[in-house]
């Protein structure tokens, strides 16, 4: 059986990071599959999913990592190209990728105690974001 609902949210950008771990869980839910795998994937080239422990001091760590990694401020080809100043968000979105795969069991997500599912706006400007949730099992 497959099921498949979209998560849709208002977003700050600048690597604004929000949990969605009870949002996919509600799909997951809806979709009364209990065993199988779900996709969560974020719907644009300048936003990422991944897992962390949503927590104010590991959140602000991360956004100072991401900025080192890739500043705001940095020189690109693409901003200069297309005049939008978002080459940064590009960059930070491709190495880090648009989705994750986590197992389902007995109708629960396979996660860690302190490990949540996030979304990482990385673009230079709010925006409503569409994250696609896909469950595949029975």
């Amino acid at each position: 059986m497959v099921f498949g609902d979209s998560i849709t949210l208002s977003m700050k950008g600048y690597s604004d990071i929000k949990n969605i771990t009870d949002e996919v869980e509600h799909v997951v839910s809806a979709s009364k599959i209990i065993s199988g795998l779900v996709a969560v994937f974020v719907v644009g080239s300048t936003a990422s999913i991944s897992t962390i422990e949503y927590e104010p001091a590991l959140v602000a760590d991360f956004k100072d990592q991401l900025e080192q990694f890739a500043s705001q401020n940095m020189h690109s080809r693409h901003s200069q190209t297309w005049g939008d100043d978002n080459g940064f968000s590009h960059i930070r979105a491709t190495f880090m990728g648009p989705g994750l795969t986590v197992p389902l069991s007995d109708g629960r997500l396979i996660l860690g105690t302190w490990q949540q599912i996030i979304v990482i706006d990385h673009d230079n400007r709010a925006r409503q974001r569409t994250v696609f949730v896909q469950i595949v099992g029975e």
